[in-house]
């Protein structure tokens, strides 16, 4: 049997009716992402509420569990349970329910609900707690017997794992052992007139009775008991006599019992020498109650986990989310995790991650999202641990490439829209996928889900040169014939005309990532590094000064890159050479097949990249560093530097950060960190 839905209404920050909050869940492991205080602990909480845990730990419902705008304060969880197994159905059998929106297969609903009445009990608030069966909370309520084989396992957040399987009354490893096939069932017991005895072959209560026999029979306490039973003698009555007896504790109890006393005096550790840490601990943690869970055959195999990732590195959090995985689909146990790590997050099937935003649940499985089959392919190679913190951002910028990776978050953070600030997240998928990743955030059934209301940019280039710039570039010679367009992986404006304009092009670009809350952002011109040389266009269209200067500068310290970290040139001498380099560019720059002084240069720029081999990230990093130091300097402020950017860069980066997430900045950014 597996937890195929719950919903919860008003509890904590989950309110009622369409404010209220569903799941919907497969069998196996469920990772559950999304930023802080979106409510994922809450779910696991409810759970806990609903199903109890096997550490038998009790909860009380405090005034802060019911959500601010319940009226009346009463709290309604609802569980649904199916593939229910023939041992299932005979332990539930007077509970279960026929399901009509299925195969009429039988399922199990459970609905715990918790009243507020506004009396008190002993000076403390009175909150009347039922659990019922049934679709609809009308069938008959469930039992403390029932409940047991309800209940799930629990691995609390930043766990004391040393002190969880360390010896003592009621130790969860005495509790996982007790429930323990090998435990109860191997071995045999002990006879104390048996020939030949193998301890060996004994089981725990006959170890432990072994052991009280050879305590019995040791010299040192036969001594100690004769001497306690001389003292009586002087003690009591004539012809009364009173003898001692030495014992095992609980060693006359109930077989139960003495194995649960035996099992309390056992701790579980790593082998080895020295004391091993808080991560080793917590994988030991886990192996215990994965243990108990695989061996379970009838009632509910729920392991709920709060950060597996807790005291672990990076390399083991992977190797714990595969072993969980596996672990889940062979032994048939269901998992829920909540996760704060873009590391774990990687290592998941996308499949088998939800993400918990505005107060509602986006699961990532297919048929739920935009992505197709070979998308999942695809996003299983690629979507590292650098990408996996797109799934707790609050906003996502996605970009095609190192040097956007680099420059735009400076870009951002001048113009008073700090990513981090705004927990924005930039991803490179290093010009492949784009709209793959995009996908991720689009629901293929919006009435039902709703949107995930989280902006997605995805920046691209329009990949359209300027007339001048093949000749510039190198791509052909002056006065060579063009080669025809069909073989070419490169286009110019000249490639387009009124039957295939420009405009068509690009909104055909746009549209393949560019729905609900996904925007696709396409340079005005060429590339970023053109565009952002060119400036930004006007109304009459022609174009105003951008970072033309700056852009050439940068691009001309990437080609020195080398030499600037070798010594062997130093940064200043580099930027004076480029300055003068510039200055003779700009006096020698003449109209070129039908473009206009600004777009050759601008093309003249973008040649240190295409024909001299200067490298974009490189350059991009340059760049950021000249706008910081130039912004220090006064020598632009946040509003100037957006006039000097092309239109599409701010719309992307205001689209991204929201209107109302700026950073208050306006004109001064040198406290964002």
């Amino acid at each position: 049997m597996y937890l195929s839905k719950i919903s919860i209404e008003n509890f904590r920050c989950f309110g009622e009716g369409t404010n209220g909050f569903k799941l919907f869940l497969r069998p196996g492991l469920t990772t559950l992402v999304g930023e802080n205080d979106t409510g994922k602990s809450a779910i696991i909480d409810a759970l806990r509420f609903v199903l109890g845990t096997t550490d038998q730990e009790w909860y009380r419902l405090e005034e802060a569990d019911f959500h601010t705008s319940a009226n009346p304060k009463e709290i309604r969880i609802v569980c649904k349970f199916e593939s229910l197994g023939p041992n299932d159905q005979r332990a539930f059998i007077e509970f279960l329910t026929y399901d009509t929106e299925g195969e009429g297969a039988p399922v199990l609903y459970l609905t715990w609900t918790a009243r507020d009445t506004g009396e008190t009990t002993r000076g403390r608030p009175y909150r009347r707690v039922e659990m019922h069966s049934g679709k609809d909370g009308d069938g008959p309520t469930i039992d403390p017997k029932v409940r047991e084989l309800l209940s799930a396992t629990y691995l609390r957040p930043l766990r004391d794992a040393e002190k969880a399987l360390s010896a003592g009354r009621g130790s969860r490893l005495s509790q996982v052992l007790h429930h323990s096939e090998q435990v109860r069932n191997v071995g045999v017991n002990y006879d104390p007139v048996a020939e030949n005895l193998d301890i060996h072959s004994l089981n725990v209560l006959g170890i432990g009775d072994l052991a009280n026999d050879l305590l019995q029979k040791q010299q040192g306490i036969i001594d100690a008991r004769e001497k306690i039973d001389a003292h009586l003698d002087g003690l009591s009555f004539t012809g009364i006599c009173i003898r001692s007896s030495i014992k095992v504790s609980g060693a006359t109890t109930a077989e139960d019992i003495r194995l649960r006393l035996l099992l309390e005096k056992l701790d579980l550790s790593i082998s080895g020498d020295g004391k091993l840490g808080l991560g080793s601990n917590n994988l030991l943690f886990m192996a215990c109650e994965l243990l108990l869970l695989g061996q379970e055959d009838e009632g509910n195999k729920m392991l709920l986990i709060e950060e597996p990732e807790a005291h672990l590195h990076p390399q083991r959090q992977l190797r714990v989310m595969k072993t969980l995985q596996e672990q889940a689909a062979e032994k048939g146990i269901q998992i829920i995790v909540t996760t704060h790590s873009p590391n774990l997050a990687s290592a998941v099937d996308l499949e088998n991650i939800v993400l918990i935003h505005g107060n509602r649940a986006f699961s990532m499985a297919k048929q739920e999202t935009k992505l197709v089959k070979s998308d999942y392919r695809f996003l299983q190679r690629f979507l590292d641990a650098t990408k996996a913190n797109l799934f707790f951002a609050r906003g996502v910028m996605i970009v095609e490439g190192d040097a956007e990776n680099v420059l735009i978050p400076t870009l951002a953070k001048l113009m008073g829209r700090n990513f981090t600030k705004n927990g924005v997240s930039i991803v490179n998928v290093g010009g492949v996928g784009l709209r793959r990743y995009a996908r991720i955030f689009q629901r293929m059934n919006v009435e039902k889900d709703g949107q995930l209301r989280i902006p997605v940019a995805c920046l691209t280039d329009l990949d359209i040169m300027p007339d001048c710039a093949p000749i510039i570039i190198g791509k052909i010679k002056e006065g060579e014939e063009w080669p025809s367009k069909s073989p070419r992986k490169w286009r110019a404006k000249r490639d387009f005309d009124t039957d295939n304009p420009i405009d068509a092009y690009r909104e055909n670009k746009r549209s393949k990532a560019n729905d609900q809350f996904v925007r696709t952002f396409i340079s005005n011109e060429w590339t970023l590094e053109y565009n952002l040389a060119l400036g930004p266009q006007q109304e009459d269209g022609t174009f105003s000064d951008g970072l033309t200067h700056d852009v050439f500068v940068a691009a001309h310290l990437a080609s020195n890159d080398e030499k600037i970290h070798t010594n062997k040139k130093k940064q200043d001498e580099c930027e004076n050479e480029a300055m003068k380099l510039f200055s003779d560019l700009i006096k020698n720059a003449e109209p070129n097949n039908g473009c206009s002084v600004e777009e050759v240069i601008a093309s003249e720029v973008y040649a240190k990249f295409a024909r001299d081999k200067a490298s974009k990230a490189i350059a991009a990093q340059y760049l950021s560093e000249l706008l910081l130091r130039n912004y220090e300097e006064n020598a632009f402020t946040s509003e100037q530097l957006k006039e000097l950017l092309p239109a599409y860069l701010v719309e992307a980066i205001e689209y991204v950060t929201g209107s109302g997430l700026q950073d208050g900045v306006a004109n001064k950014v040198k406290n964002d960190g």
